[in-house]
């Protein structure tokens, strides 16, 4: 299973609404996720840094593909772009892949 992090940014005074929006998260959203193949999807803040994780149970390439070609996906990249500041990853349409440098099982 491979293994998807990212990063993105709230903006200043959006905490509280970025956390009201994942505790109502649209079931459609959550579909698309699951038909990506996408589990164990995670996400942390520190200050007002945004960590994402989780797994592909399909791959990577999937996952993002799926996400890019979803017009839920696009309608909650919409619906978000007010609390948060995260880069698209031109060539994939998905959030840009960070780089693992280590990993302990």
């Amino acid at each position: 299973m491979e293994r998807y992090a990212w990063r993105a940014t709230l903006k200043e005074g959006k905490k509280e609404e970025y956390i009201r929006r994942h505790r109502a998260i649209w079931a459609e959203m959550v579909e698309v996720l699951k038909s990506a193949g996408i589990r164990n999807y995670s996400i942390w803040l520190w200050g007002s840094e945004l960590f994402g994780y989780y797994e592909c149970e399909k791959g990577i390439a999937y996952a993002g593909k799926v996400q890019a070609e979803s017009p839920v996906v696009a309608k909650w990249n919409e619906y978000m772009e007010d609390v948060m500041e995260m880069p698209i990853d031109e060539r994939t349409g998905a959030q840009p892949l960070l780089e693992q440098v280590f990993y302990l099982e």
